[in-house]
């Protein structure tokens, strides 16, 4: 089977899910209200895409998640590799991660308002605070599962311990923590929604809560999907990304 045909399989249950929607939404208990028939929304998402709102709530949203979730990236790896190295570290950073991993983040978004207001970077803490614990844990781990045979041998040989860190651990840790990054990724795209929902003037989240305010329940619908297009093309390419990062694993 070709490469077409094998991603014609692969995305055939969308497809189906489309048009069950359309079943539902047209001859289905439903109100066409509170479920719209999917041209309905295909023809809202391009009047949203002919005045540019969407376009310019979309850019505010992607900036805001990129900013977030770099910086968690950036900081949580650095924490983990850390942490997984230097015992003084690990103390010292590992029981606030152990309090906050499991605490839902968007219990801080009042907290976010309240610190840095209404303006990007109350958002933008809110993802990097939400991405940087899976980082940090998924970089933690990797580390601490290299062979200690390969440190030994680094040191054996002369190498200084940022040597090793940077040229042992991290490439050994390196596919547990691409794996923490694309959980990540996931909340860089829930948080970002979610904190717009309350704390924004402008973003996806703020454009469908305005939306679904007005009963403008197709282009709300609308503005859903596109977050969603969006979320799934990041996560595919965030995947091919990785399957060429490891591409020394495959058989």
């Amino acid at each position: 089977m070709g490469s077409l045909a094998n991603t014609a399989v692969r995305y055939a249950p969308l497809l189906i899910v489309l048009v069950m929607w359309e079943i539902i939404a047209t001859a289905g208990p439903l109100s066409n209200q509170l479920l719209p028939d999917v041209m309905s929304v295909l023809a809202a998402l391009w009047d949203l895409i002919l005045d540019g709102e969407i376009i310019r709530h979309g850019l505010r949203s992607l900036t805001r998640a990129a900013a977030g979730f770099g910086l968690a990236v950036l900081v949580g790896s650095a924490a983990g590799l850390l942490m997984a190295s230097f015992r003084p570290v690990r103390l010292l950073v590992n029981p606030v991660v152990q309090i906050f991993y499991p605490m839902p983040k968007s219990a801080l978004i009042p907290v976010m308002m309240i610190w840095f207001g209404l303006g990007d970077m109350s958002k933008i803490v809110l993802i990097f605070i939400g991405c940087l614990l899976p980082v940090i844990v998924s970089s933690y781990n990797g580390a601490r599962g290299v062979n200690p045979f390969f440190l030994w041998s680094a040191r054996s040989l002369g190498a200084s311990p940022a040597a090793t860190l940077l040229q042992i651990t991290l490439p050994a840790a390196m596919p547990e923590l691409l794996s923490g990054i694309r959980t990540a990724l996931a909340f860089a795209f829930i948080l970002m929604v979610s904190s717009e929902f309350v704390i924004a003037k402008d973003g996806f989240g703020y454009l469908i809560s305005q939306l679904g305010d007005g009963g403008a329940y197709a282009s709300m619908f609308a503005v859903i999907l596109v977050v969603a297009a969006f979320g799934f093309t990041a996560d595919r390419l965030y995947g091919s990304f990785v399957r060429y990062q490891l591409r020394w694993r495959e058989p």
